[in-house]
């Protein structure tokens, strides 16, 4: 298995997109870094630049690679769910890209728990984009052979999930008028948390 993840980095490293599996269906993994991966992953995607990039870091310390403070609403939040399919809005730190954050001035960031997701953040040694492998609009890949049909060769490499993922979306929270607010409901339940 170490030698598929160095081959994933190297490909992220030289500007390729990997598919990769979550706890909750496959992502695309570019450098959050490199804008020209960023425009590929864009039109590959055939999805707006008015939409952020969601990025998974390994541990709560990267996130600050990334964000410019923790909100102490969502401190709770992190300690209970954590790894897990919770994806948080954060203030984004300005030198961040606005291809990655769709010019909005915020970030979306989550820790999965899903072993080979863990082992390609870790491995590459920083963020790395986490949008859903499909193309705008339509359900995220649970499968390899769904990133194959739907993306043909433009995916430049594949980690495998030996079972099909559930296909869902993490659940999306963000702070408005300095109170919790669900962006977009997802395998989490959390409406009788945040109310």
């Amino acid at each position: 298995m170490s030698a598929i993840i160095d081959r994933a980095v190297n490909i992220i490293r030289r500007g390729g997109i990997v598919a990769f599996p979550t706890e909750t269906s496959y992502g695309l993994a570019v450098d959050y870094e490199n804008e020209k991966a960023l425009e590929k992953l864009y039109r590959m995607k055939q999805r707006s630049h008015e939409k952020a990039l969601l990025v998974l870091v390994e541990s709560r310390e990267q996130l600050f690679q990334l964000v410019t403070f923790v909100p102490d609403e969502y401190r709770i939040l992190m300690d209970r769910f954590w790894p897990g399919p919770l994806t948080l809005i954060f203030p984004a730190r300005n030198e961040l890209s606005t291809v990655l954050t769709g010019g909005s001035g915020t970030i979306g960031v989550r820790i999965s728990p899903h072993p080979l997701a863990t082992r390609l953040v870790s491995s590459y040694g920083k963020p790395l984009t986490a949008t859903s492998a499909n193309l705008s609009g339509k359900s995220p890949a649970k499968s390899a052979g769904e990133i194959r049909k739907i993306f043909k060769e433009r995916v430049d490499f594949i980690l495998e999930e030996d079972t099909d993922l559930p296909g869902n979306c993490s659940t999306i929270v963000g702070i408005q008028n300095r109170k919790l607010k669900i962006l977009r409901n997802g395998v989490l339940d959390l409406t009788q948390m945040i109310l």
